[in-house]
C-alpha cells in the first residue's frame, strides 16, 4: 500500500455500479483463486459462499430476506474486500483522469468523492467507478471486482503522456460496509474507532480515522453505499480487517446489526434503482440510454478518450432504461422479454414498414420480488416508444405474459430528515 503524506493508507470508497449480482450459492472450491481476509470470520458465522468474479464470497448467512430488511430498518455489515483500488498519483493526476475519465476529476475538493465511467473510444461503459481525491495531487479510483485489471490497464495506457504514476493496491486494501439507519449511531461506538467529526461527515465525503488501543491502525472512513441506505464504508489493511469486523458486532448486535451477503445486496441495490454493471451497463451501452447522461462533463471538459463517440450518441431507435412494476409474485429475471400485448394472439398484425408482429419490446436486466414494497419490480432496456412512465407492458415469465408497467427509478427512496 502507497501511503500519501501523512501516511494514511489509500484506501477508497464502493461505487454505486460495483458488483452485486445475485450469484449461483452452489461453488466449486477447485475454481476459486481468491479468498477475502475476513474469509474465516464469515466460516465462523455459517456464511454460505458463492465464486463471484474470481473470488469466494459470501452469499448470505442467515436468509435473503432477514439480511435485506435488516439493512432497511438497523444495519448490516458487508464484506466488499473484492472491489479494485488504484491510486493515481503525480502532479499532474488530475488532470489525466479528467482526460481517462468521463467526469470532470479535477473539479472535486480534497475528502471528496465522484461516480465516474470510463468509457471505450466509441462511448461505451467499460466499467462505473468512484474516484476519491485523497490529497492535492493523489486520487483513489475504485473499480468493480471483475473490471480491475482492465481498468487498471487501461488507467496507465491513459496517463502515460501526463506526470503522475498508477499504482494498483487492491491486493492491499480490505473493506467493510455498514449500511443502515441505524449506522452512524453504530459505527461511532464502537471502541478504538477515533473518528473526529463523524456526524458532520457528508454523503460522497470521507475522513481518516484510525482503529486500535494506540490508534495504531490508519482507516479511511467514507459516507458512500450501494443500498439506498446511509451508510460508511471503512477501509484498512487486510490483517486489521478481522478486528475491525468483530468490533462493529460486538458493538452493533444488539442494534439489530447482521452481517449481510451479495444476495441481499442486489435486492438492496436494485430497489435503489442503482445500475449493475454486466447488467445495466457494459460496453454496447451509452450513458444516455442508462440515465447517466450527466455523468459526462461535454460542457466542462475539451477532451477526453470516448467524447467523439458520445457526441456521435447511440442509434435514435436505441433501447433506454426504465423501471418496471408489475403485481403478484411473478417477478421479472435478467433475459425476460418484454411485450406490448398481452399475449401472442394479440400481438399487432404485420403492416409494410411496421415492426415484425409479436416481435419483443424489449428486456429486463435485473428483478426481483422487492422485500421493502411487497411486489415485483424490474429494470429493463425497452424501445423508446413504450418508454414513457404510465406505459403497459408485459414480461414474458416462462411462457406467461405477466402485465407491468413503467415507473420511474428508483422504486424506493429513503426518508431523511
Amino acid at each position: 500500500m502507497t501511503p500519501d503524506e501523512s501516511g494514511t493508507p489509500a484506501v477508497p470508497t464502493d461505487p454505486p455500479g460495483s458488483d452485486a449480482s445475485t450469484p449461483d450459492a452452489s461453488t466449486d472450491d477447485a475454481s476459486i483463486d481468491r479468498l477475502s481476509p475476513l474469509h474465516s470470520v464469515h466460516v465462523q458465522a455459517g456464511a454460505s459462499f458463492t465464486d463471484f468474479a474470481g473470488w469466494q464470497m459470501p452469499v448470505r448467512y442467515s436468509s435473503d430476506l432477514a439480511e435485506h430488511h435488516a439493512v432497511r430498518t438497523a444495519a448490516g455489515l458487508f464484506d466488499l474486500s473484492h472491489m479494485g483500488e488504484i491510486v493515481v498519483l503525480g502532479r499532474e493526476a488530475s488532470d489525466a483522469l479528467d482526460y481517462a475519465l468521463a467526469g470532470k476529476i479535477s473539479a472535486i475538493a480534497v475528502g471528496q468523492a465522484k461516480y465516474s465511467l470510463l468509457l471505450s473510444r466509441d462511448g461505451g461503459i467499460i466499467d462505473d467507478l468512484v474516484v476519491y481525491r485523497t490529497g492535492d495531487d493523489r486520487f483513489l479510483v475504485v473499480a468493480n471486482a471483475s473490471n480491475r485489471e482492465v481498468v487498471a490497464e487501461q488507467l496507465r495506457e491513459r496517463s502515460s503522456p501526463f506526470e503522475c504514476e498508477v499504482f494498483d493496491e487492491s491486493d492491499d486494501i480490505a473493506l467493510i460496509a455498514i449500511q443502515g439507519p441505524r449506522s452512524y449511531e453504530i459505527l461511532s461506538q464502537v471502541p478504538g474507532i477515533q473518528a473526529d467529526g463523524l456526524a458532520d461527515l457528508g454523503y460522497y465525503w470521507s475522513q481518516t480515522a484510525t482503529f486500535g488501543a494506540r490508534g495504531e491502525h490508519n482507516l479511511l472512513i467514507a459516507r458512500t453505499g450501494y443500498t439506498g441506505e446511509d451508510g460508511f464504508e471503512i477501509y484498512s489493511a487486510p490483517d486489521v480487517a478481522p478486528a475491525l469486523w468483530q468490533a462493529l458486532m460486538d458493538t452493533g448486535g444488539g442494534s439489530g446489526l447482521v452481517p449481510a451477503g451479495l444476495a441481499s445486496r442486489d435486492t438492496l441495490r436494485l430497489e435503489a434503482g442503482m445500475p449493475l454493471y454486466g447488467h445495466e451497463l457494459g460496453l454496447d451501452t451509452f450513458p444516455v440510454q442508462a440515465g447517466l447522461g450527466r455523468v459526462v462533463a461535454l460542457k466542462t471538459k475539451q477532451d477526453f478518450v470516448g467524447r467523439e463517440g458520445i457526441e456521435a450518441g447511440p442509434a435514435e431507435d436505441a433501447r433506454v432504461l426504465v423501471g418496471l412494476r408489475s403485481d403478484g409474485k411473478r417477478a421479472g429475471r435478467a433475459g425476460y422479454e418484454l411485450f406490448a400485448s398481452a399475449s401472442p394472439e394479440l400481438d399487432p398484425p404485420e403492416h409494410p414498414g411496421d415492426q415484425l408482429a409479436g416481435a419483443a419490446v424489449g428486456v429486463v436486466t435485473s428483478g426481483a420480488l422487492s422485500p421493502t414494497l411487497g411486489y415485483p419490480i424490474a429494470m429493463a432496456y425497452v424501445d423508446p416508444a413504450v418508454a414513457a412512465v404510465g406505459t403497459d407492458l408485459f414480461i414474458d415469465v416462462r411462457g406467461t405474459r405477466v402485465a407491468a408497467s413503467v415507473v420511474p427509478l428508483p422504486f424506493y427512496k429513503r426518508e431523511t430528515a
